[in-house]
């Protein structure tokens, strides 16, 4: 194995590496073919996102934040069209990144609507997640999937051909943040639960998750909890999280994933786009490691201020895997901050991004921003250890890149 001796063979390598590494994106909201309509694609979708939809709110006057939400959607997308990137240049990372995924999927002439939506008129479905997750570079994504969503169910009980690119992951958040309602549709399911949470209501909660997990194939279970989650508690979440989650966690062999941060509808009109976000008390997590020590733990933190803690954590409890730069920390200023400090404490022991994409086409763009990201970091920590006369080689940078896109969390989960 020949060593590495300058910055510029240095800096050609880790490119080299990072770019043609296939991901694995650990966390997503996008779906295989065979969901149908679930799986959001195409320019339309990408310019409705809510991420725009909050960017657009913000300039406009004769439309109240209901009435934009509620636009249809080819005229909800020209109307983005029109106040982000002729009105003013797309300079937002969100307005940013669809110019990207357009040109990384064909588009020639990016100034052009009509030209863009030309490029993608009558791709089918499989066309375009091939387009896509070759554009990307990305081998698998694991998916978000609720149970409680009928149009979702429908299709995982009608046990049709999956897509081998394509990983569950059982989402709960019905279950452990909104009980009372979600009680009478486990009891219309079969499952003897009460809202009241008895003694016997438990085993029964995990026997719900314990059975869709396996349908699934889920390689671990998600929610998204709000700032001020809290362990130990005497509250609903808590006692189901303790007596029914965690223990169908335990059954299946798989990890919780926590992703911690999140104040919703802090202007309840603009729907998705007008939730915020808020500091947590990391606490429940060290609690949760601590007292549950056979049990993995996914976590990323949606507050910059809680990053560092985080780390800490991580460092701390080899039962816990950070992950990702989510949602308003996915800028590239904070990603790569978030991600010099994670190298720095935890070397390759941590998955670095996940695109959280909920459509396709976004694949296209966060990976595309994230490389350049992780060479620059890699690139400076192999500069470090050069200076004191350690010399990496190219076959040690191809591992920790592999560990770093998805290696590591493979490793971790056990598959």
């Amino acid at each position: 194995m020949s060593e590495i001796r300058t910055p510029a063979a240095l800096e050609a390598t880790v490119r080299a590496c990072v770019e043609g590494t296939a991901v694995l994106d650990i966390h997503t909201h996008i779906y295989e073919e065979a969901f149908g309509p679930l799986l959001l694609r195409g320019p339309e979708e990408l310019l409705i996102y809510h991420y725009l939809q909050a960017e657009t709110n913000r300039v406009i006057d004769d439309l109240t934040p209901e009435a934009l939400v509620a636009l249809p959607k080819e005229a909800a997308a020209r109307r983005v069209w029109r106040e982000l990137y002729e009105a003013r240049s797309p300079l937002s990372e969100a307005a940013r990144g669809v110019i990207t995924a357009l040109r990384r999927l064909g588009v020639t002439d990016v100034r052009s609507y009509e030209a863009i939506l030309a490029r993608f008129a009558g791709l089918s479905a499989a066309e375009h997640i091939d387009l896509v997750l070759r554009a990307a570079n990305v081998r698998a994504v694991i998916m978000t999937n609720d149970p409680l969503n009928p149009s979702e169910a429908e299709v995982w009980m009608a046990g049709r051909k999956r897509d081998p690119r394509f990983y569950a992951a059982l989402r709960i958040d019905p279950v452990l943040l909104d009980w009372r309602a979600t009680c009478d549709r486990l009891a219309a399911a079969g499952y003897a639960v009460d809202r009241d949470l008895t003694t016997a209501t438990y085993p029964e909660i995990a026997r719900f998750l314990t059975d869709w997990a396996r349908r699934m194939g889920a390689v671990y279970m998600a929610v998204s909890l709000p700032n001020t989650f809290a362990m130990p508690e005497d509250s609903p979440t808590a006692r189901i999280l303790t007596h029914a989650v965690l223990p169908a966690c335990r059954e299946l062999g798989i990890p919780l994933a926590m992703m911690i941060g999140v104040r919703r509808r802090v202007v309840p009109e603009l729907r998705d786009a007008g939730d915020g976000v808020g500091r947590a008390d990391l606490s429940a997590v060290a609690h949760l490691c601590r007292e549950y020590p056979r049990q993995k733990f996914l976590l990323t933190v949606l507050s910059r201020e809680n990053q560092h803690e985080a780390v800490v954590l991580a460092r701390k409890f080899r039962n816990l895997h950070l992950f990702g730069c989510w949602w308003f920390t996915n800028n590239p200023s904070i990603v790569e901050e978030i991600t010099r400090e994670r190298l720095e404490m935890l070397g390759t022991s941590f998955t670095p991004q996940h695109s959280d994409a909920r459509v396709l086409d976004q694949l296209a763009y966060k990976w595309a921003h994230f490389r350049p990201i992780l060479v620059k970091a890699l690139c400076e920590k192999y500069g470090y250890l050069m200076d004191e006369g350690w010399y990496p080689t190219e076959e040690e940078i191809e591992r920790d890149v592999r560990l770093l896109l998805g290696g590591e969390f493979e490793r971790f989960v056990g598959r």
